[in-house]
């Protein structure tokens, strides 16, 4: 591979981030930043870590990875030279081991006062529970996200790991780092990002807190207007076992989503809150006696607001995601585009997933200007696989 630093297109050219490995939130967010532009060098611990690696693992799209053994001085001040002329460095870290191993905020201040430190935590770094371990459902768990999920009245369901890891954790880590990358353009001086999930899950939440201080909220599932207590935005199964997606609030969209149903002569009023049993009996009755695919094409393009759910591997299918080129294949991998897009410089797909940790050591360390790389792989302080 020859790599070279500046080959993004999108916003962020020019940006430089040093990616410190992690699994999850840490990587969806350092995958962002390359998607839109930066140059992001990933640093692997030699051999890897669980769930971080693999050609196939597109979280780790767009950038070259490293091998270097954290626990060798020579690795730890290579980390700093690298830090020197970079504008970010993003760490997933339990508080207090970035400190431990000379990398912390402190330490890079002094090589880089104008530094922009990304913390990716699930906790944050204070806190009782800043110390132990967790996972998604843990920390949506605890900030009331949880206990609402699910139209299932006897337990909370949760959406794989996209709220807490992703929604709460990666997108609000980016958020923060450009801020603060916009600020030290003002300042000088960089600062530290604390990315919490549960912080980022409460903020996501917003509206739902608001409801609860209005007193219009009832806290238990499928009790409230948009988690299913309302018949018209729900979920409802087809002839052929698949489902449709039924958001019709508005009045002006809930008289064209009962008219093509089928069922304007019929339905009680959409507010008759006494007959919202009947109308959810009516509802489902009706889907079941036609295909997805027959309803697809009653409702699709109409102000209804229905949908067909389907499995991610139709979704590049769907003519409008087609249309809008939402996916593609590349490198034999069928993925995301980078978003959001830009009207004037437009973010491009670039490198394929690393295959394994270290597979661009040598090209990548030259290219970020560290000098004696061949040294460094022959004492084993850096891996090349």
């Amino acid at each position: 591979m020859t790599y070279e630093l500046g080959q993004g297109t999108g916003p962020l050219k020019g940006v430089r981030v040093v990616e410190i490995a992690g699994i999850g939130p840490g990587p969806h967010a350092c995958m962002i930043l390359a998607d839109l532009g930066a140059d992001v060098i990933r640093v692997e611990r030699p051999g890897g870590q669980m769930l971080a690696g693999g050609a196939k693992n597109l979280l780790n799209r767009g950038r070259p990875s490293v091998a270097l053994n954290l626990k060798d001085p020579e690795a730890i001040a290579t980390i700093r030279t690298l830090v020197a002329d970079a504008d970010v460095l993003v760490e997933g870290m339990r508080p207090g081991v970035a400190e431990r191993l000379g990398i912390g905020p402190a330490d890079l201040e002094q090589v880089n006062p104008r530094l922009v430190y990304g913390r990716m935590t699930g906790w944050g770094q204070h806190g009782p529970l800043a110390h132990a371990a967790g996972h998604d459902m843990n920390y949506i768990a605890i900030t009331g996200a949880l206990f609402g999920l699910g139209q299932d009245k006897t337990k909370p369901h949760f959406p794989t790991n996209l709220l807490g890891d992703f929604g709460g954790g990666s997108t609000y880590l980016v958020i923060g780092i450009l801020a603060a990358l916009l600020e030290a353009k003002v300042s000088g001086r960089g600062q530290v990002v604390d990315a919490a999930i549960v912080d980022g899950t409460a903020h996501l939440n917003a509206m739902t807190a608001a409801f609860v201080g209005e007193g219009t909220f009832k806290e238990e599932r499928a009790a409230n207007l948009l988690d299913g207590g309302a018949p018209f935005y729900d979920v409802y199964e087809t002839s052929d076992g698949r489902h449709m997606s039924v958001g019709a609030l508005e009045p002006q969209f809930w008289a064209m989503f009962i008219k093509l149903l089928g069922i304007e002569d019929v339905v009680p009023g959409q507010y008759d809150l006494d007959r919202y049993d009947e109308m959810r009996t009516l509802f489902a009755d009706t889907f079941r006696a036609r295909t997805q695919a027959e309803w697809v094409e009653v409702f699709e393009g109409t102000d209804a607001c229905v949908a067909g759910i389907v499995p991610i591997s139709e979704a590049a299918e769907h003519p409008h995601l087609k249309a809008r080129g939402t996916f593609v294949t590349k490198d034999d991998l069928l993925q995301p585009v980078p978003a959001p897009r830009f009207s004037r410089t437009e973010a491009t797909l670039s490198t394929p997933p690393s295959p394994a940790p270290g597979s661009h050591t040598r090209e990548a360390l030259a290219a970020w200007g560290i000098a004696d790389v061949d040294g460094l792989l022959e004492r084993g302080v850096a891996v090349q696989t």
